[in-house]
């Protein structure tokens, strides 16, 4: 149980949110870029703190509990991945000169094209945030209830969407990134925490710990995994084709990854922040990785009771550190898990209202000949779309509950494939729009819907009702998807209207 000096720390922690919430508030402008005025080392640590979110913050420490440390292929991708985005797609959206990168295909193709690939991107991050935040739930249910069970469940999830909501629907995109910059270092300083603490309880020497992972049924510290598997998701093979393509499809036609990067004054600041944000990325992941590893190494030389009694391993960072952690730093602990949380909330929320204003409602004003929203209008209609994404994400993350915990896959690998749906059509339309003289707004619509089918006809257990093969890991459904998306796409010769060329 938390006791009240693990309660004050979590209210100081909450405290300095909603001051920075209120100051930015304050500072007012563009609720979406931030005026551009962001520094790319905050653009780094904002991106960084999503990407430790709760997908990390527990999926990380799971998946190496259970698994290995194959999951660093994935962030080694993320270097290639994000130079590429910076010298060939950030450019272009600049040029654009709209705070929805959807608009690139609007001034390419016409208003319905860019309305078909923001919903696009309001489905698939619908999925990918509201899987984050039920991820987030169940260690703060821990945390607060010593339960994951469905009524405790709900009501973490509603928490965590209620005290995001009281900073990032007021402060907008700078509120985001600036409290995004103080919640991944408290994330860390957490996880430094916890690894501190169970390194001086196991009390054995190095060589004993390394033995004990590396000798038994599997090399439990093993990185570089070179089967040939379809099935194998952090591979070599993955790594230099699946994962970066993924990575490229996250920080190129992902409005939540993206939107970060354009806070900054010019393209080369954006890349410079994508690619630190990646580098800072690869110590914070061995950190929760490592956590996995000696939790592993207690429970088999302690016998430390890490899972409940029905197996789930979701929670077996959080349920150690209630147990564990001395005073103080379990509402440290509690205060990383809503970092974690928020920090993978608050800018889909900021991303969704930002498309839907952008691409939704701001065009279908022009066609009925309406006028322009005012800055202040456009900042209050921001932010009450920001309140209603936030309840409609709320709502779908128990369902996403089921769901993950029926498909048998780690919080990682669930979290990772289910924007898969809308990443491989985006990035089929985006190649084609940027980088061809082809396309038309039908075969958009045609290019987006060819990519989700393919995600969803080999999803494994559509796929097993259908085929009796290996399923596929989610790179390889992910290239698939692109390709057929951007051959669907390339399909039509129409004259576009326009072509977004760099500045």
């Amino acid at each position: 149980m938390l006791s009240a000096v693990d309660w004050l720390v979590v209210a100081t922690y909450g405290a300095g949110l909603a001051l920075i919430g209120r100051w930015a508030a304050r500072e007012g402008g563009d609720p979406f870029l931030a005026d551009r005025r962001v520094p790319a080392w905050a653009a780094s640590f904002s991106v960084v703190a999503t990407v430790l979110s709760a997908a990390t913050f527990v999926g990380g420490p799971q998946q190496a509990f259970r698994g290995d440390w194959t999951y660093m292929v994935f962030k080694l991708a993320g270097l290639p991945a994000l130079v590429i985005v910076g010298l060939l797609f950030l450019p272009r959206f600049y040029a654009a000169g709209t705070a929805s990168i959807y608009g690139v295909l609007r001034q390419r193709y016409g208003e319905a094209a860019g309305r078909d690939a923001s919903l696009a991107f309001l489905g698939g991050r619908l999925l990918a945030s509201g899987a984050r935040l039920f991820m987030a739930g169940i260690p703060l249910s821990w945390a607060l209830f010593q339960s994951a069970e469905l009524p405790q469940l709900a009501l973490s999830i509603a928490l965590v969407a209620a005290a995001t909501g009281l900073y990032a629907v007021r402060g907008g995109m700078r509120a985001v990134v600036w409290t995004d910059v103080l919640q991944a270092l408290v994330a860390v300083a957490v996880g430094v925490a916890g690894l501190v603490t169970l390194w001086g309880q196991l009390d054995l020497p190095l060589e004993e710990v390394l033995r004990l992972l590396q000798d038994g049924e599997r090399d439990k510290l093993r990185v570089l995994d070179p089967s040939t598997a379809p099935d194998a998701r952090f591979t070599i093979w993955t790594g230099l084709l699946g994962l970066p393509l993924f990575l490229v499809a996250a920080y190129a036609v992902d409005q939540d990854h993206v939107q970060r990067l354009m806070t900054c004054r010019t393209p080369r600041e954006a890349l410079w922040a994508g690619v630190g944000s990646n580098l800072i990325g690869w110590p914070v992941t061995l950190l929760f990785l490592a956590l996995g590893s000696l939790l592993w190494v207690a429970a088999e030389t302690q016998g430390t009771a890490l899972v409940d009694a029905s197996g789930d391993d979701r929670a077996v960072l959080v349920q150690y550190m209630l147990a564990e952690l001395p005073l103080g730093l379990r509402g440290l602990m509690v205060a990383g898990v809503l970092a974690a949380a928020m920090s993978s909330l608050d800018s889909a929320l900021n991303a969704m209202a930002a498309t839907t204003l952008e691409d939704l409602v701001e065009p279908r004003r022009a066609r009925r000949g309406q006028q322009p929203l005012t800055t202040d209008e456009r900042s209050t209609l921001a932010r009450r779309l920001s309140l209603g994404w936030a309840l409609t994400l709320g709502a779908l993350a128990l369902l996403l509950a089921a769901w993950q915990e029926g498909s048998g896959r780690t919080l990682l690998e669930f979290a990772l494939g289910v924007m898969s749906y809308a990443y491989a059509g985006l990035l089929g339309v985006f190649v084609v729009a940027l980088f061809t003289r082809r396309g038309s707004a039908a075969s958009v619509r045609r290019g987006l819907v060819t990519g989700a089918l393919v995600i969803l006809a080999t999803e494994p257990r559509v796929q097993g009702l259908v085929l009796d093969s290996t399923a596929l890991a989610f790179p390889w459904r992910l290239t698939l998807g692109t390709l057929l998306a951007a051959a669907v796409t390339l399909g039509a010769s129409d004259a576009p209207r326009g072509k977004i060329t760099a500045p």
